[in-house]
C-alpha cells in the first residue's frame, strides 16, 4: 500500500529501506514525519528516490526495516501486555549483537491514525555496523533522549532486548545488570563494571557511551 504525497519541507536523510519481499530500495527518508500514515494505528516513514522524484509513504507493514543516516530501524509489534501508541511501529537497533538492545519512543496516537515513532537528537552518538551504504537495516545507532517528552504530546521511551523484534522483553531495573552483561560481555572492563554494580538502568546513557568508545578503538 504506497501513497504518493506531495513534496513537504523536512528533514531528509540519505537511507534505504528493505519492503516486504525483500528488495532494497536506496533513496532519502525522513524517519520521523508528521501528518497521517496511510494505515490507522501504523508507523511509517516517507521516502523518495531523488531529490526532484515523488515522495512515498510507507506503513510500517509495508517493510520489513529502514536505514536513514547512521540509524537502522526495525518493524516490531509490542510485547504481550503492553500498547503502544501505534500497533505496529518502528524500533531502532541501539546494539546490534546475537542479543541485541532496541528503543522505542512513541508518540501519542493522533485521532487521524498512525502519528509514527519520534526519535530526538538526543545523546548525539552512533556505532555499530549498518546505516546508510553498510548492507541493511542491521546496524546500530543512539541518537535518544531518555525519558521521553516533546512532541507536544504524551510518549514514552523504553529499551527492549531480543535476538529479534519477535523476541522482545523490556530492559527493566530489575533485569538491567544480567541482560547488559549478556549484550556486552565480550568487554572484560564493562562486565566488571556491571558485576561492581557502577552502571544501573539510571544512567544507561553513560554505560552506553563507555560501549560506543570501545567499539570506536576496537575498529
Amino acid at each position: 500500500m504506497l501513497t504518493v504525497v506531495s513534496a513537504k519541507s523536512q528533514k531528509w536523510q540519505r537511507g534505504a529501506f528493505t519492503d516486504v519481499k525483500n528488495n532494497r530500495l536506496e533513496g532519502l527518508i525522513q524517519a520521523s514525519p508528521s501528518g497521517k500514515g496511510p494505515i490507522k494505528n501504523e508507523g511509517f516513514i516517507i521516502y523518495k528516490e531523488s531529490d526532484n522524484a515523488p515522495e512515498v509513504r510507507l506503513s510500517a507493514s509495508d517493510i520489513k526495516g529502514f536505514v536513514a543516516g547512521t540509524d537502522s530501524f526495525a518493524v516490531a509489534h509490542p510485547p504481550m501486555g503492553q500498547t503502544w501508541p501505534n500497533e505496529t511501529d518502528f524500533v531502532k537497533i541501539v546494539i546490534n549483537e546475537p542479543l541485541k538492545l532496541y528503543v522505542y519512543r512513541g508518540g501519542s496516537r493522533g485521532s487521524g491514525g498512525g502519528k509514527g515513532v519520534h526519535f530526538s537528537p538526543g545523546l548525539g552518538v552512533g556505532y555499530g555496523g549498518g546505516g546508510y551504504g553498510g548492507g541493511g537495516y542491521g546496524g546500530a545507532g543512539l541518537g535518544i533522549s531518555i525519558g521521553g517528552g516533546g512532541n507536544g504530546g504524551s510518549s514514552r521511551t523504553a529499551y527492549y532486548f531480543g535476538a529479534t523484534t519477535a523476541e522482545l522483553t523490556e530492559l527493566t531495573p530489575q533485569n538491567f545488570e544480567d541482560v547488559m552483561s549478556e549484550i556486552m560481555g565480550d568487554d572484560t572492563e564493562i562486565l566488571e563494571a556491571l558485576r561492581n554494580h557502577q552502571y544501573n538502568y539510571g544512567n544507561l546513557d553513560k554505560l552506553l557511551k563507555r560501549y560506543k568508545a570501545t567499539v570506536a578503538t576496537a575498529k
